[in-house]
């Protein structure tokens, strides 16, 4: 395990430990580094509106992911679950979107909602709705639902898999002796499917949040972080603060305080996954 051990430990433990370290000074890549002490931290959360728009965002997004995109993929996963003709390719059509990059989503969704070309605005003037056009990602407003549409669109496909690995693993028996007892299809669904998942929403949930938390790629493809910061996330800020700005120690601190908040789900999730009954 020796040589595995020293690839993470080089490519993830040292650059972590040394991001963290690099938090607590300012130093602009070239510079001198001078040591601030927790100033990065503080100016984070007390001055920068920017950094704390894109807290906000990263929340919104979470939760948004949590309730959307785990009830869309255990639905599709109920219905693909199913015996009709044709299962396997549908199963193939809703998984597709997760095998493209997320330059690629961020391309084809930034096309759709074209304010002027749009398949988005073009397919409302057809139905007669013309009159809701508007410039979906210009209003600070909506701008990152919109964003979280195309992730909703590309990212449902990986949950639905586990669900549905989930839901083949229940023994049928259970739902013989449920409807034996008249039980019905929601009492089923509430009192077996439901608990008989936990495992598998535990996973669904932990994954999801850590890509809520990363979610970077589709936000600077479509958005770049506008307009006006609206769509900001901190993984986009983070890259911002390093790279434009030059700001290192305060894009380490961004990406403490991501690892911070990714560790809060991590460590129970682990703890959860590898308890003993």
């Amino acid at each position: 395990m020796a040589p595995g051990l020293l690839i993470y430990s080089s490519m993830v433990v040292v650059p972590a430990i040394y991001s963290v370290v690099l938090s607590f000074f300012k130093w602009n890549g070239i510079g001198k580094i001078t040591a601030v002490g927790f100033r990065n931290y503080v100016n984070l959360f007390t001055r920068d509106t920017v950094f704390q728009i894109a807290l906000k965002n990263n929340l919104v997004w979470i939760v948004l992911t949590l309730v959307f995109t785990t009830s869309m993929a255990l639905g599709l996963a109920l219905m693909l679950n199913r015996s009709f003709k044709g299962r396997t390719a549908y199963r193939a059509i809703f998984y597709f979107p997760y095998m493209l990059s997320w330059v690629v989503i961020g391309i084809i969704w930034k096309w759709i909602y074209n304010p002027n070309i749009g398949f988005l605005d073009e397919m409302l003037k057809l139905i007669g709705l013309g009159h809701l056009n508007i410039t979906w990602l210009s209003d600070p407003n909506i701008a990152l639902y919109c964003v979280f549409m195309a992730a909703l669109w590309q990212s449902t496909g990986q949950p639905m898999l586990y669900f549905m690995a989930g839901l083949q693993a229940i023994p049928h028996e259970l739902y013989e002796a449920a409807e034996v007892d008249g039980a019905g299809t929601w009492s089923s669904f509430v009192h077996i499917t439901i608990p008989q998942l936990r495992e598998t929403f535990v996973i669904v949930f932990a994954t999801l949040v850590i890509s809520a938390m990363k979610v970077y790629d589709v936000v600077y493809v479509m958005t770049e972080g506008g307009p006006a910061n609206s769509t900001q996330t901190l993984a986009s800020y983070m890259y911002s603060q390093t790279f434009a700005f030059s700001n290192l120690g305060i894009g380490s601190a961004i990406a403490t305080v991501m690892m911070v908040v990714m560790m809060v789900v991590i460590i129970p999730y682990v703890l959860f996954t590898t308890k003993q009954d």
